[in-house]
């Protein structure tokens, strides 16, 4: 059975750092894509950023260029999206996602989901 667990969510301060995991089991993890979506309160799910099988095709959203990093370790079927200089904007749930991969895309209709963990960015 396919599974996504994320975790690293939590309470941080503006300009602050976390990095979330989101580990894959039950599937052969190279051969997918893997996405990090958020959605807010009150607001549509939207891609973050979302990397290739193999890790040589990322895509960041705009409004997080710069301040996230997206990777992964297939070894360990482990992808990390490390968030630095957090906003309060940057407050959702976060999910992760993996996709069937003949090419990247970072669109909400991914094909598997993990149960998401809360990111708080807050004063």
């Amino acid at each position: 059975q396919l599974q996504l667990v994320e975790s690293g969510g939590g309470l941080v301060q503006p300009g602050g750092s976390l990095r979330l995991s989101c580990a894959g089991s039950g599937f052969t993890f190279d051969y997918y894509s893997i996405g990090w979506f958020r959605q807010a309160p009150g607001k549509e799910r939207e891609g973050v950023s979302c990397i290739s099988g193999s890790g040589n095709i990322i895509y960041y959203a705009d409004s997080v260029k710069g301040r996230f990093t997206i990777s992964r370790d297939n070894a360990k079927n482990i992808v990390y999206l490390q968030m630095n200089s957090l906003k309060p904007e940057d407050t959702a749930v976060y999910y992760c996602a993996a996709d069937e991969d003949p090419s990247l895309r970072c669109n909400v209709p991914y094909d598997y989901w993990g149960q998401g963990t809360q990111v708080t960015v807050s004063s």
